[in-house]
């Protein structure tokens, strides 16, 4: 019981001192809308573009909300040492990092629904199939969490933080299937395209909102949580062997 007071705890302390935050608040909705508005106008298509366009900007709101937000807080408490206090926490490791990262992993799902809410007053989204999307909302924004806690445990500043995520970022936009799909992209680039765990949660969403998957939803999934699995242990690694002394 004192284990999840204490998860519970953090998590709570977390929300109130970052995402909910005024200007966090806004972010976290301007900054999907900017990229609903910005892909919609250049798609020039007409409504019909929205399904389409919808799983790609998606992903995007989850993936810059939870890697940005992770960069400042872990960063941040770490260069401060309060992370050293959350140490002596009566929990195991895993479940301190799990606390730390709840939040930015209900901010991700949060930025999600952003787009989706625009979207539904101007498209018909009653085909979509929410069965899917919501488990694939959640693992992405959880697996672009622990990539964010990777880069955020491998740096000491928080800026270092934001530059090493823009190295993923920004070409997860165009080689991952979000817009351009994976099959127009050069042979020699493909390869990328599946080492990177976003690829594999755009295609359920493309799959659940318009039926334009690649691959199986099974086939999917199981990757999203193997990369979810892989990046929380390696970044549980460089926290024992870089911050515990």
């Amino acid at each position: 019981m004192n284990r999840w007071i204490a998860f519970s705890s953090i998590l709570l302390k977390d929300v109130r001192t970052y995402y909910l935050k005024p200007p966090n608040i806004s972010w976290g909705m301007i900054f999907p809308l900017a990229w609903t508005g910005m892909f919609f106008i250049r798609a020039g298509h007409g409504l019909d573009s929205i399904p389409d366009l919808l799983p790609g900007v998606m992903t995007i709101s989850i993936l810059f909300g939870t890697t940005s937000m992770l960069a400042v807080t872990i960063t941040f408490e770490k260069r401060q040492r309060s992370f050293d206090r959350l140490l002596l926490a009566p929990i195991p490791l895993e479940l301190l990092m799990l606390a730390k990262t709840s939040g930015a992993i209900l901010f991700g799902v949060a930025n999600a629904f952003v787009p989706v809410v625009i979207a539904s007053f101007l498209a018909d989204l009653s085909g979509v199939a929410w069965a899917l999307v919501m488990p694939a909302i959640i693992l992405i924004a959880i697996v672009s969490t622990f990539l964010g806690l990777f880069i955020a445990v491998s740096v000491s500043q928080a800026f270092e933080a934001q530059t090493f995520s823009n190295f993923f970022r920004f070409p997860m936009i165009f080689l991952c299937g979000l817009f351009i799909p994976i099959a127009t992209l050069p042979v020699f680039i493909r390869p990328l395209s599946y080492v990177l765990p976003v690829t594999y949660g755009a295609d359920i969403l493309h799959g659940a909102v318009h039926g334009g998957n690649v691959m199986s939803f099974t086939l999917n999934f199981l990757i999203l949580g193997a990369f979810c699995i892989g990046l929380f242990g390696l970044s549980l690694r460089n926290i024992k062997r870089k911050w515990i002394v």
